[in-house]
């Protein structure tokens, strides 16, 4: 920042170190009238930064559709939350933990499968399944195989002692990440609709209440932190990395849920990013109030504690909530029986005004519109890069012969290979109603004690992002609307979380705004909201940012658990289709990039219309129960896709293509198109559905035998596919 004419008290220095600019100080001094203490200016740098305050992502994420027929709660909150009828509804929101994952991988997976959790049960509901959508570097990178495993050990320590099932996701490698690795932790939970709580402080004079563990030292600055770029002494930022305790977690789990029952609250609200901060002032703030707190009684865990470490710290398994004051006593004995503070630290007030007090002192007073109302809001300078150009591919450079053997080497790489090493760390059947385990289209868990399911997917393809990013965009929602599609469940809604790199780059932000274009015409077209979600940026080290990736989590219900789709294929004999044109689009593809090591051409363009006339069709078909197995067509192309619907069913398939340009169709990744397995008798039927539909399908072969081949002039075991396809992760980790 250095600005020569400096004409503040405060030093330049301690302004820059808190992430703030010179014009943003300058606000902060006019909004209060005369410059900021200590204490104010930590809680006007946590509120300020990227992180917290979305000022370089507000304008854009105005432009995403957030409302529909089944949305009960959009963006706003915690969590959002969709009606699955019956008046029960399904919570959940993904939020990202990159920064201090890259940093301490174990302790940051593991605080961001915490943080998100805690948004769900925060909002009244149970939580009842985890996912995650994770991004490393290249294999061979010296980070790597540290960060992926302390990632995988911290995901599943923290959800399998909480009790959490963690039942799908996404782990993907690419040279754009060994800098800046991404996790992404979902979280879906189940509520009844008219017990929904919300974080709008109210009642002056009412109690204002801490809940859960201690706070310490651990995690100060945190959120300033995951608001900046990473340099080569990244590593000397792991003392804001928080620590998580998921035991008192599943305390404070267990003492919410009891009192929520009680009509004890009135308002709760996690203390995640920017800690006592940020949850006392979205309290106030919602609920147009002010706070008075008095630090002094704030239970520590460390002695001589300040009341700016008290405010920015970010010790976890922590909840603020307004109550009741005729049940403040009801409240104390339930969380005193479940081993948790229990703490009354200030009250609500008709100031609007936060009001710091600790030791008979005033240490803070801030309007609360200044830090809300008044923080900076940018519309950033952005550009925005030509799609990448179509490339000729000529066919004569391809032998057929090589099919399997490019088959092979394909679902052996770590793009594509089996992610059973990773789920297999994970509690995915606790809690007894996962239905469709890790490893198909989308997971589903069932409405405990009912016949209805949700089912879950998170997807995303930052290739395409990178190199097209308003198709990129496009292809993030459509891919997680396809894979709960498959799985014969409406689509409903979706969260998001916007990772890239610096938005003060025009190009950067060019990516941002061409993924957020895209998004909202497929989340408009296809009437599937955006309600809730995050943001994190400044995803770079040294320069260098990631690919950008909006990784999406979606959402759909199933009203008849006996219609739920595996890929697995079921019985011999039975006839495999291809739903959707295919036209054999290599460029941009997982062929080019792993067999002919090239990332070029164009990006597979996404035909709304296509997608969901297919989409619906292939649903009414999983409704009239005549398919037996479903699987839609990704990454990889047909071949990946068939040949993944074999191994999980231990049988084989024999394709008969009659095209001339045979690895374009099997390994072309067109979009809208999908797998289905149906039997004989229910051919002509789905054959006449799909022209009623006018709906494009090819009867591609039938299943059976122990090999899947091709014009029976090429073949492969299905045990060696799954030996290949295996090997990957166990050879990796010395597993």
């Amino acid at each position: 920042m250095s600005i020569s004419n400096w004409k503040y008290n405060t030093e330049q220095s301690l302004v820059e170190n808190h992430g703030l600019k010179h014009d943003e100080f300058e606000s902060i001094v006019e909004g209060l009238g005369r410059e900021p203490n200590l204490t104010e200016l930590g809680i006007f740098s946590a509120m300020w930064n990227e992180h917290c305050s979305y000022k370089s992502s507000k304008y854009w994420l105005k432009k995403l559709p957030t409302s529909g027929d089944r949305v009960v709660q959009g963006p706003g909150e915690n969590a959002g939350v969709i009606d699955i009828d019956d008046g029960d509804v399904a919570v959940f929101k993904m939020e990202s933990h990159n920064h201090p994952s890259f940093i301490e991988p174990y302790q940051g997976a593991a605080t961001g499968v915490g943080g998100i959790l805690r948004d769900v049960f925060t909002m009244g509901a149970r939580p009842v399944a985890n996912l995650n959508a994770l991004r490393f570097g290249e294999i061979d990178h010296p980070k790597t195989k540290h960060l992926l495993s302390g990632v995988v050990e911290g995901i599943g320590g923290y959800g399998n002692c909480i009790g959490i099932p963690t039942v799908g996701g996404e782990v993907n490698f690419h040279p754009s990440y060994n800098g800046n690795i991404l996790v992404n932790a979902m979280t879906v939970g189940i509520a009844k609709k008219d017990k929904i709580f919300y974080s709008a402080a109210a009642g002056i004079g009412n109690p204002v209440v801490y809940v859960g563990s201690k706070t310490g030292r651990d995690g100060i600055h945190g959120a300033t932190m995951a608001s900046a770029e990473f340099d080569d002494d990244s590593e000397d930022k792991k003392p804001t990395v928080q620590v998580g305790d998921p035991f008192t977690e599943k305390l404070l789990l267990e003492a919410c849920l009891e009192l929520m029952k009680e009509e004890a609250i009135i308002a709760i609200q996690d203390m995640g990013a920017a800690g006592l901060t940020s949850s006392s002032i979205e309290m106030a703030s919602k609920g147009n109030v002010g706070l008075e707190i008095d630090l002094t009684k704030v239970p520590m865990r460390a002695q001589n504690m300040t009341a700016y470490e008290l405010m920015l710290s970010e010790s976890q398994e922590r909840m603020l909530m307004v109550i009741d004051p005729t049940k403040e006593s009801l409240a104390r004995n339930i969380f005193r029986k479940w081993d948790l503070e229990f703490e009354v630290i200030g009250k609500v007030t008709d100031t609007k005004n936060l009001v710091l007090n600790m030791n008979g002192k005033e240490e803070a007073c801030i309007p609360i519109n200044i830090l809300v109302e008044d923080a900076p809001e940018y519309q950033r300078d952005y550009i925005i890069r030509e799609p990448s150009k179509r490339i000729k591919i000529i066919q004569d450079q391809f032998d057929q012969k090589t099919i399997i053997p490019d088959l092979i080497e394909m679902i052996s790489h770590p793009n594509l290979c089996s992610r059973k090493w990773i789920w297999e760390q994970y509690d995915h059947m606790v809690m007894a109603d996962t239905i469709v385990r890790p490893g198909s289209d989308a997971a589903v868990v069932r409405v405990h004690g009912t016949n209805k399911g949700i089912a879950i997917s998170t997807d995303c393809s930052p290739i395409y992002c990178k190199h097209n990013s308003f198709e990129g965009g496009k292809h993030a929602i459509v891919e997680t609307w396809r894979n709960i599609i498959a799985s014969g469940a409406l689509p409903i809604a979706v969260t998001d979380c916007m990772n890239f790199g610096n938005p003060e780059k025009p190009e950067i932000m060019g990516e941002f705004v061409e993924c957020i274009r895209g998004m909202a015409e497929s989340c408009s077209y296809l009437n599937y909201p955006v309600i809730s979600g995050n943001v994190s940026l400044y995803n770079e080290t040294n320069g260098v940012g990631i690919y950008p990736t909006p990784a999406i989590g979606g959402v759909g219900l199933i009203k008849d658990l006996s219609k739920t789709m595996t890929i697995g294929l079921k019985n011999e004999g039975n006839i495999i289709c291809v739903i959707g044109e295919t036209s054999g689009h290599l460029n941009m593809s997982q062929y080019l990039s792993i067999i002919k090591n090239k990332e070029e051409g164009s990006v597979p363009e996404i035909n709304l219309e296509t997608e969901k006339k297919n989409g619906m069709f292939v649903l009414d078909c999983i409704e009239g129960h005549l398919t037996l197995s479903v699987h839609d067509i990704g990454e990889g192309g047909l071949l990946i896709a068939m040949s993944e619907m074999c191994m999980a069913g231990n049988l084989g398939v024999q394709i008969e293509v009659k095209k001339e340009f045979l690895h374009a169709y099997l390994f072309g990744e067109d979009q809208g198109r999908y797998l289905i397995e149906v039997s004989e008798k229910n051919y002509e039927k789905v054959i006449a559905l799909a022209k009623d539909n006018s709906v494009h399908i090819e009867k591609l072969g039938f299943v059976g035998g122990t090999d899947l081949k091709i014009n029976h002039l090429n073949k492969v075991s299905i045990a060696q596919l799954v030996e290949k396809n295996s090997e990957f992760f166990e050879k990796y980790t010395g597993e």
